[in-house]
């Protein structure tokens, strides 16, 4: 129940006639020019600007989602757009609203599952950990997040890349071990190849930097929403989506329409 005498409060921003401050910030004078969006999204995610190391992994990891070319996101997003192309922050969010368990949205599950996993081991074998996870998740059909990918196998380049630059900037720590040895438990036990992605990666880093798993999803929003405002424009230059419907169409019809013929 709602707590109608509580104050409101808000640490977030305030603004006055000719004054902008964000997260203790000038905005115009200590952020702006001085700052790129990565930091941004930084500072408000967990109240503070990054490190130099922070700041170049924080980015590499945006950067690493943007763009995946012609997903079901990106199909949201034209679909839309071609239906509404006067409101293109209909089809941006029509793009983002896809982005759940199965793509994107992983980076939490990954997250959550690897913070709660090191957190109860301890200083424990993280090895005995993993296989307890990929049994548990076996035996109860669920897919274990952050590995496999339907087209990056035996390994997925972004996901190298991105433990590359950790462990070059100092975040190779147990989160990070305990994804991998995942990996390496789950393609023993189901005996096909299950890399670590590029969200299972991500969900490690973010937890290396102490971002919390409630949050992880929110870098691949705000990564993808970057590449759908591209798919917005390359739509408007050179569309495909009523294409794609009509070709959606006749393929998934086309045995009523023979059927139709011969009757």
């Amino acid at each position: 129940m709602c707590d109608m005498n509580k104050p409101l409060r808000s640490d977030i921003a305030w603004s006055s006639a000719d004054a902008i401050t964000v997260k203790g910030f000038d905005l115009p004078n200590a952020l702006m020019g001085k700052v790129d969006l990565g930091d941004m999204v930084f500072l408000e995610l967990m109240d503070r600007l990054p490190t130099e190391a922070e700041s170049v992994l924080f980015n590499a990891m945006l950067v690493s989602l943007v763009e995946h070319g012609i997903t079901p996101s990106s199909l949201a997003t034209r679909l839309t757009l071609a239906g509404a192309p006067e409101a293109v922050q209909a089809a941006i969010a029509a793009g983002l609203l896809g982005l759940g368990s199965v793509f994107v949205g992983s980076i939490e599950g990954a997250a959550r599952l690897l913070q709660e996993e090191v957190g109860a081991a301890g200083a424990g074998d993280l090895q005995v950990a993993a296989a307890r996870v990929v049994m548990d998740y076996r035996a109860s059909g669920r897919i274990l997040p952050g590995l496999g990918h339907p087209v990056h196998r035996p390994v997925d380049p972004r996901s190298v890349r991105l433990f590359e630059l950790a462990a070059q900037h100092g975040f190779s720590g147990r989160h990070i071990e305990l994804m991998k040895l995942l990996s390496g438990e789950a393609e023993r036990v189901f005996e096909r190849p299950l890399p670590v992605n590029a969200t299972g990666a991500i969900g490690a880093i973010a937890s290396e930097m102490g971002i919390p798993w409630q949050a992880a999803r929110a870098l691949g929003v705000v990564a993808r929403a970057v590449g759908l405002a591209g798919h917005v424009v390359e739509e408007l230059r050179n569309p495909i989506a009523l294409e794609l419907w009509r070709r959606a169409d006749e393929e998934a019809t086309a045995h009523l329409r023979v059927e139709a013929a011969d009757t």
